[in-house]
């Protein structure tokens, strides 16, 4: 927990250890696989699940061109970051959507 904390807080120093655990929670399993817990910005099927399965049925936005912007504005910000950590992408999503008070 304390690894995807530290890796969200090089994003976002006041980062909720709250919102973080809960995103690891959510993700469970996945995080076990090196490749899972990692998401690629240059694989537009991965960034369609993360649409699919974070943006739209965990975080309720149905609205695919402000998913859309959303998740690119993430791949923008992490794109010096070659091992992207799935835990810091949905939590930078989440945050730019306001929604980390829905977890």
């Amino acid at each position: 927990m304390a690894d995807y904390l530290a890796d969200v807080k090089k994003y976002d120093a006041g980062a909720s250890a709250d919102a973080v655990d809960k995103i690891v929670k959510h993700l469970g399993i996945a995080l076990r696989n090196k490749d899972s817990s990692l998401v690629s910005c240059t694989d537009p099927k991965e960034l369609d699940r993360v649409k699919a399965n974070w943006v739209a049925k965990k975080l309720g936005v149905s609205d695919d061109g402000k998913a859309s912007a959303s998740v690119e504005k993430v791949c923008k910000a992490m794109a010096a970051d070659n091992t992207k950590s799935r835990v810091t992408f949905y939590y930078l999503v989440a945050k730019d959507l306001g929604k980390l008070g829905a977890l």
